[in-house]
């Protein structure tokens, strides 16, 4: 784990941008700091009650801080602003005047009814990303969350067994795909706006982000009008490429080509199998791919998982065992990809470690500059900066 000096921290690429983000819980906050991280300036307006996530505990970090709130909030300022009351909303409209982006996940209407909307705000250069859970038309009057949206949107009914119940996803996977898409959304309308000098509104949402997210699933159902079903970790399309039965557990086999299949079979010790008839082919592996997973667990039961899983690589076969994220964080250590960070608050002072953001740029790398913050915490700074500048962008 590295540890971040952020005083040492270089101007990112999203230095000088603004964003005032609205949002909360996940998909929302998690493509806000996406940006912070590259520089971005993020001002947090939270409800006098809190972000909800503050609130979802236990796990909490060493100074009694939500996990899954420091998960998705570094490198923000927190002010609170109540917009129920005529104090409240001034200062949530001070903020967004001064903004280069507005980030809200808000059910729709609701920006409306305060007079924050896009419409309202009566800005040109204004970039304006709404996050819903079903769109603002026909799904408007939907909750957003993501064990619904894997529900209907059909991601629970690929996901298990044949024989067990439609499964979600071990994390909210369409908050975070979601969260990415608004981010990107972003970056392409600030290139505009380079070009250009003009903002526009952006709409994000849980259920066409997750149905693009499916990927060949959607695709193949689209092209055959059946949907796919369970099958647990196998794959549709490729064989074998599942977890496989060892001596002491599960063994994941990825084996997408021909080659690497026969590199599979000569390291399992039945290189015959290579030419049989059967599994010659992916297309014929496929077909019979009941009868090759047995032949292959018969041997794979010989050893353990670990074990195989150092002779397969090192002979060019993708196979690991399934870690747990404890030796997934080791593992991503000892490649030396740096997948965590320290961060220190000396004013506190507090610490924080944090996943580290996976996009690496050479020139302007990801920087760590302020902790996941306490509620209200930025409030007297950020508005005694507010107030020396002229109103509006």
């Amino acid at each position: 784990m590295s540890s971040v000096d952020s005083a040492s921290v270089s101007a990112g690429p999203l230095d000088g941008i603004r964003v005032a983000d609205f949002s909360r819980v996940l998909a929302g906050p998690y493509a806000s700091m996406m940006l912070a991280d590259f520089g971005a300036d993020v001002i947090k307006v939270e409800s006098p009650a809190g972000d909800d996530t503050r609130s979802w505990v236990p796990p909490v970090d060493d100074h009694g801080v939500g996990t899954y709130f420091s998960s998705v909030n570094r490198n923000k300022r927190s002010v609170v602003c109540d917009l129920r009351t005529d104090e409240g909303l001034a200062r949530a409209r001070e903020i967004a005047l001064h903004a280069d982006v507005i980030i809200e996940n808000f059910r729709p209407g609701v920006m409306t009814k305060f007079g924050l909307d896009y419409k309202t705000l009566q800005r040109t250069d204004l970039i304006y990303c709404s996050i819903t859970g079903f769109g603002s038309t026909g799904g408007a009057h939907l909750p957003g969350y993501d064990l619904l949206v894997q529900a209907v949107g059909g991601l629970m009914s690929v996901t298990g067994s044949l024989d067990s119940e439609p499964s979600k996803v071990g994390v909210a996977l369409v908050d975070v795909v979601t969260g990415q898409n608004a981010a990107l959304g972003i970056l392409a309308a600030l290139r505009h706006r380079d070009a250009t000098g003009r903002g526009q509104r952006i709409d994000v949402n849980l259920l066409s982000s997750l149905l693009a997210g499916l990927v060949n699933q959607a695709s193949s159902t689209l092209a055959t009008k059946e949907s796919p079903q369970r099958m647990g970790n196998a794959h549709p399309s490729i064989a074998p490429y599942e977890t496989l039965c060892t001596a002491d557990g599960p063994l994941a086999v990825a084996v997408g080509t021909d080659r690497q299949f026969a590199g599979l079979v000569r390291v399992l010790g039945v290189p015959s199998l290579a030419s049989d008839p059967r599994f010659a082919t992916n297309t014929q592996r496929v077909a019979h791919r009941g009868e090759l997973k047995a032949l292959l667990e018969e041997q794979l039961a010989l050893r353990p998982a670990a074990e195989w899983s150092s002779v397969l690589s090192a002979e060019g076969v993708p196979a690991g065992k399934v870690n747990s994220i404890v030796e997934a964080l080791e593992l991503a250590e000892e490649l030396g990809l740096d997948p965590a960070v320290e961060m220190t608050d000396d004013a506190g002072p507090r610490t924080s470690h944090q996943v580290a953001n996976p996009i690496h740029l050479s020139e302007t790398p990801a920087s760590y500059r302020r902790l996941p913050p306490l509620l209200g915490e930025h409030n007297d700074a950020t508005f005694a900066a507010l107030s020396t500048t002229s109103t509006g962008k």
